[in-house]
């Protein structure tokens, strides 16, 4: 279990619903209040952004190692141009955490250098996010964790050994408030690559509270994740995927992603508990289960048969499991055709 804001995570708890902002403000400070005003509206819990610059991520170089070109949506740029596009501006950022927590949201983000940690806890952000990308930055992980606030991370690009050091990183500075979310670092994911039966194995094996970072395409992976055991979804919300942007093609647009919180909270009410006690409801449904009847008129004496006693619906007489008992025995009475069957009516 964690705890971010006073909002518990975990087992027994509604999942936590994180809408990812990242560049989907397109540097236009009202589409990110927008974002935010969306994000509530859709039913989402938080609202997370990315603390970066060009600079504090990447150095500014075009050379081969800084070229994106790995079969990416981002393929033909560098490093650094992509990330000038796709920052949110510093100096926004108290702004936006003030507008999201009057919302009702919970507001926090992804640091990627001391800097910007230093910068969010000038802020008082509850919770930080590790990016996929991130998770073998020990150093960076340390001093996140040295905050003493819960962390979430992304798994995208780890392996059991990557998450293991990175667990071990916030252990050694004392912060065991630490959620995993299973991630596939793929944009858009495609399906075949999700592996949803991690997340159990992955909360079992690190026994930790676990969630999903989803960047497939629609609501199906993220409202399954939930039945798999996922107590935080994280999905990036747009506007208007037609807006452009460097995020567009695989963010939710505010409809989808509400669509997508009513999937979850119908997921998490049938989910229930594990019962076999019948419901009020389901013990007047059993009346119209199969019991034994008497289907043809018998006069007193006669013997029971295959004829006249029958397993049919509904349930009103006695259990099937007596049916070879009665076959045989007399009638103690005559007995109309349509009676219940009951011990009372044999000799």
């Amino acid at each position: 279990m964690i705890n971010i804001s006073g909002r518990k995570i975990g087992e027994g708890e509604k999942t936590f619903i994180i809408a990812e902002m990242s560049a989907n403000h397109l540097q236009n400070f009202d589409n990110a209040v927008k974002v935010i005003k969306a994000a509530k509206e859709a039913g989402a819990d938080a609202i997370k952004l990315q603390t970066y610059t060009a600079d504090t991520i990447t150095i500014d170089c075009d050379n081969e190692y800084f070229q994106i070109k790995q079969g990416t949506i981002w393929d033909g740029t560098t490093l650094h141009k992509l990330y000038q596009e796709a920052y949110t501006p510093w100096e926004w950022q108290p702004k936006l955490k003030k507008i999201a927590e009057k919302e009702g949201l919970i507001c926090f983000s992804s640091p990627f250098d001391k800097t910007s940690v230093d910068f969010l806890e000038d802020m008082n952000v509850p919770a930080y996010k590790i990016a996929s990308f991130e998770i073998n930055d020990i150093p960076l992980i340390e001093y996140i964790a040295s905050k003493g606030k819960p962390i979430i991370m992304s798994t995208g690009i780890a392996t059991l050994g990557d998450i293991q050091e990175a667990l071990n990183a916030c252990k050694r500075m004392g912060n065991e408030q630490v959620a995993l979310l299973k991630c596939t670092s793929a944009y858009p994911a495609p399906l075949e690559e999700i592996n949803l039966k991690t997340i159990p194995n992955m909360k079992n094996t690190f026994k930790t509270v676990v969630g999903l970072s989803d960047h497939t395409l629609g609501t199906s992976v993220a409202i399954a994740s939930v039945a798999l055991g996922a107590k935080i979804v994280e999905k990036h919300l747009t506007l208007d995927r037609s807006l452009g942007g460097a995020d567009a093609t695989f963010s939710m647009e505010p409809d989808e992603f509400k669509e997508m919180v009513k999937g979850i909270r119908a997921v998490e009410t049938a989910l229930g508990d594990v019962t076999y006690d019948l419901t009020e409801k389901q013990r007047r449904s059993s009346e119209h289960s199969r019991s034994l009847f008497v289907v043809k008129d018998i006069k007193e004496g006669e013997i029971f048969t295959e004829e006249n006693v029958k397993s049919i619906r509904p349930g009103f007489g006695m259990h099937t499991k007596y049916y070879k008992d009665i076959l045989g025995e007399k009638a103690k009475i005559n007995v109309k055709k349509g009676t219940p069957m009951d011990w009372k009516l044999v000799l």
